[in-house]
């Protein structure tokens, strides 16, 4: 699903649920905060990881702490992307029961 779709679709499950508070509302905006951030991140760490590539292939050098700067910074962004889908899989198992 698209971060569009997964918005749209939040955002009308929201609407539709008269029985949230105010604390599972401000739990949901520190996630898709999280979410937006992590997606900017895994953004910049791809764009570097597309330049370091078409270098290498053109036959260009890269110092290899750059490329493991790169790398910890996609494992990084792609750790919170996995805890914070987590915590909304957690919220809608809490949720359901």
């Amino acid at each position: 699903m698209s971060i569009a779709g997964f918005l749209a679709h939040s955002a009308l499950a929201a609407a539709r649920d008269q029985t949230r508070t105010a604390a599972t509302i401000a739990a949901d905006q520190d996630v898709l905060t999280e979410l937006f951030a992590t997606s900017r991140k895994l953004g910049w760490a791809g764009s570097n990881l597309n330049q370091m590539t078409k270098t290498l292939n053109s036959g260009g050098d890269i110092d290899s702490a750059r490329i493991k700067e790169t790398l910890t910074n996609v494992r990084r962004a792609a750790t919170a992307t996995k805890a914070a889908v987590e915590r909304i899989n957690n919220q809608q198992t809490d949720e359901t029961t």
